[in-house]
């Protein structure tokens, strides 16, 4: 069996900027090194959820890992406090949260302009953690990377329940997946329980206890009051969503398709889920704006090829000025994956196979998730050149590999390095 090398770009797909020419960041970027590995394989697009779901990154993720997210999903809260280490056992309840700076309960930016530090944000952590009291519970609540963090809440009198509302209006649920919103409200929302029963209730309670008392930390903390000295928005509300009570059952990524896989990834909710499909988790330093961390990475990944039948990378870069509505920083970050990333690791031994794809689209117009289906390219031993020329995604939809669902990617892998 040949090494599979499976490569994911975050909210890399996108849709025509008139300011490009009418292209995509992905289509008007200088890319020589993976527009090579295109003219050598295949192209398709991939719809990575379902038609009408624009996903959160877990469950695009756990799709495009070939594990169907409405059997196997348990909410982002449990991936993001696995990925952080934190103690987590059924019945306690794990909540994603952004810190975000709040004007009452007027949102004024959900993620504080960007500029928050992950050494800022680690100072908030830890006054809150120390300050806030909740009535009869208690809580674990990290900083992660930026203005991200993650809260668990840990009753010793009443297991807690994940059927409740999210405070982040950006943020809903669809069938108990986590989606985006593309028209999100402006107000912190009150956490409410979608089912009437205590652990229901108890959760909405706490959830709110803890944003009402963190806010009263947050506003008078030193950190924010030097922010706005220096005119910057003060990271002073936590915005919670995606709450998990469980830890998902599921089986090895080993056992469903036979291949060791080892992986490495920026952000916690990935790390928790290379934990929970028993994935090797290789340590690396976050890319942030420093693109040589991409030509670290990419030796990185050299050598992990040598060690695992399979190689699972998830690079953050793109998402971001998705969000953001910044097209021009968007290309720019493809451009730096491809100079850094795919510029250092090719060529590629004889023996691998390599996929790049998306977990899911964040167009710069939208400064959302979408339900837009993104490109995949595959090439290695055994795949014959589509002819479709650049990677992009129109060159996408006119690929040999045709339309393809997520879950069926890493089985198509699977079976092209096994001819």
């Amino acid at each position: 069996m040949g090494r599979i090398l499976y490569v994911i770009l975050d909210g890399l797909a996108d849709r025509p900027i008139p300011e490009l020419g009418g292209r995509t960041p992905l289509e008007a970027a200088h890319k020589p090194h993976l527009d090579g590995l295109a003219q050598r394989g295949q192209q398709g697009l991939v719809v990575t959820v379902a038609r009408g779901i624009a996903p959160e990154s877990d469950v695009a993720v756990l799709s495009m890992l070939g594990y169907d997210p409405q059997r196997y999903h348990a909410g982002r809260g449990v991936l993001e406090a696995l990925g952080m280490g934190l103690p987590f056992a059924d019945g306690n309840l794990a909540l994603r949260g952004n810190f975000a700076t709040v004007e009452g309960r007027r949102i004024v930016d959900r993620r504080v302009g960007r500029s928050l530090t992950s050494e800022e944000a680690r100072a908030l952590a830890e006054a809150v953690q120390s300050e806030v009291r909740l009535e009869g519970a208690s809580f674990a609540f990290a900083a992660s990377i930026g203005h991200r963090c993650v809260l668990v809440l840990y009753d010793p009198a009443t297991p807690l329940s994940a059927e409740i509302t999210n405070t982040d209006p950006a943020y809903g649920r669809v069938g108990g997946l986590g989606v985006a919103r593309t028209a999100a409200g402006r107000e912190v929302e009150p956490c409410t329980p979608l089912v009437d029963t205590p652990q229901a209730r108890r959760a909405a309670e706490l959830v709110n206890q803890f944003t009402e008392r963190a806010h009263a930390v947050l506003e008078r903390h030193p950190v924010n009051e030097r922010r706005r000295a220096e005119g910057k928005l003060p990271a002073n509300g936590v915005l919670l969503r995606d709450a998990s009570d469980h830890v998902p059952r599921v089986p090895s990524i080993a056992e469903r398709f036979g291949v060791r896989f080892g992986c490495f990834v920026e952000m916690p909710v990935e790390r928790g889920i290379a934990r929970v499909l028993g994935m090797g988790v290789i340590p690396v330093p976050s890319a942030g704006a420093n693109p040589s961390v991409y030509a670290a990475w990419a030796h990185q990944a050299q050598e992990a090829l040598r060690s695992w039948e399979g190689l699972y990378a998830h690079l953050k870069g793109p998402d971001e000025p998705g969000h953001d509505g910044d097209w021009e920083g968007k290309r720019t970050v493809i451009e730096r994956i491809d100079a850094h990333f795919f510029g250092t690791l090719l060529p590629l031994p004889d023996d691998v196979l390599v996929a790049v794809t998306a977990d899911h689209a964040t167009p710069c117009a939208v400064r959302a998730h979408t339900d837009d289906p993104v490109p995949l390219l595959i090439a290695g031993p055994g795949v014959a050149p589509d002819g479709c020329g650049t990677f992009g995604e129109r060159a996408a939809a006119q690929g040999a590999l045709g339309p393809l669902r997520g879950v069926d990617v890493l089985p198509l892998l699977v079976r092209l390095a096994r001819p």
